[in-house]
């Protein structure tokens, strides 16, 4: 695979990846082969020209049957018992106190008693062809629960909820949540649809028209997991979103990785600039949380400010500030309700020649 390929004027490298498996007497082929593909996908995000071995009674065994069990459960056309959504705020730095936005996560509770995150359920979901079915799901049951509390979320501007891109790209799916948009008209606002920028991408025209209908009847739509793809300005100037969503990867490193600190500085001003509101993932220390405030981003998200929370929390709380428990965090937060005490400091700092 060193050797490039010669065709015509240009040259191709052909990379391989392999993922072996040790079988034991009576494994089903469809599961042998299953694992051996999980070897080889394992071997594909190492490295090409990597080899991935599973031996008997590896751990990617038993993981790989439980999430062959999680697509067969999904994939029987009908929602599995155990569905659940939790909640985690995001704090806005301009108004940490008088804001109590958050994000709708999805859980599942198997039959054993564990909770499984979305992430897990979402690809099983996927695989088993029934992801259109949860997403209709969770926005059907988000949309209730607002109408039924918004009473109690006075603080409350906008709530995310996260589409697959295999919901946008099913017809039917669309039809469904526009009626159900359309039945829970006043609620629409509430809404802020997550997509990422690779599903935005693959059918440019379909998202561009989705996102005109959402805006048409009050919804906002952000963009998910923003600098983790391949978006071009031209392309982002042609989807009207709402806000950007700072892919975690940078964020989390950027005290750290100066070259992540310019990227998401970066993303901010781009999204200042086309009129979008910036979002911080994975905020998780005070320090990161200063610097984000710094660059001037609109809205930070982690487990500094918050864990996902049950919906009761969230009732019971006046901002998404309510949840922080960590002192230096907290003591960040004060500063930005008053702030004279920092600026005095600085210049009695000053004077006495302290840089």
């Amino acid at each position: 695979s060193a050797a490039p390929y010669q065709v015509g004027n240009c040259a191709f490298q052909v990379k391989a990846s392999i993922g072996l498996v040790e079988c034991s007497h009576g494994v089903r082929v469809q599961d042998a082969l299953s694992n051996a593909d999980g070897a080889c996908r394992e071997a594909k995000g190492v490295a090409h020209g990597h080899l991935v071995v599973y031996r008997k009674g590896a751990a990617a065994f038993e993981e790989r049957a439980k999430e062959l069990m999680l697509v067969e459960t999904l994939g029987q056309n009908r929602l599995p018992p155990g569905l659940f959504l939790v909640m985690q705020p995001i704090m806005s730095l301009a108004a940490p106190t008088e804001s109590l936005d958050f994000e709708v996560l999805l859980r599942w509770r198997a039959p054993d008693g564990s909770t499984l995150p979305a992430s897990k359920v979402i690809v099983a979901a996927e695989e088993s062809g029934n992801i259109a079915a949860i997403d209709r799901w969770v926005l059907a049951t988000v949309l209730e629960w607002i109408e039924t509390n918004r009473h109690a979320l006075p603080n409350t501007r906008f709530v995310c909820v996260n589409l697959s891109g295999g919901s946008l790209n099913d017809e039917q799916f669309m039809e469904d949540i526009f009626a159900l948009f359309a039945r829970y008209r006043s609620i629409v606002r509430f809404l802020c649809l997550e997509i990422t920028e690779s599903v935005a991408l693959h059918d440019l025209e379909n998202t561009q028209r989705f996102i005109a209908r959402v805006h048409e009847m009050g919804g906002k739509i952000a963009l998910d997991d923003f600098g983790a793809g391949y978006t071009s300005f031209k392309y982002l100037k042609g989807l009207s979103a709402d806000a950007l969503k700072i892919d975690g990867e940078f964020v989390r490193t950027m005290c750290s990785h100066p070259a992540d600190t310019a990227i998401v500085e970066a993303i901010v001003a781009l999204a200042r600039n086309l009129g979008m509101r910036s979002v911080a993932e994975w905020v998780e220390d005070a320090d990161t949380l200063r610097a984000l405030k710094e660059i001037g981003v609109d809205y930070v998200q982690g487990f500094v400010i918050a864990r996902p929370q049950e919906s009761a929390a969230i009732l019971a709380a006046s901002s998404a500030s309510s949840f922080i428990k960590d002192p230096a965090t907290q003591s960040f937060v004060d500063s930005l309700l008053d702030p004279a005490p920092v600026e005095e400091e600085y210049e009695v700092r000053m004077r006495a020649g302290l840089h």
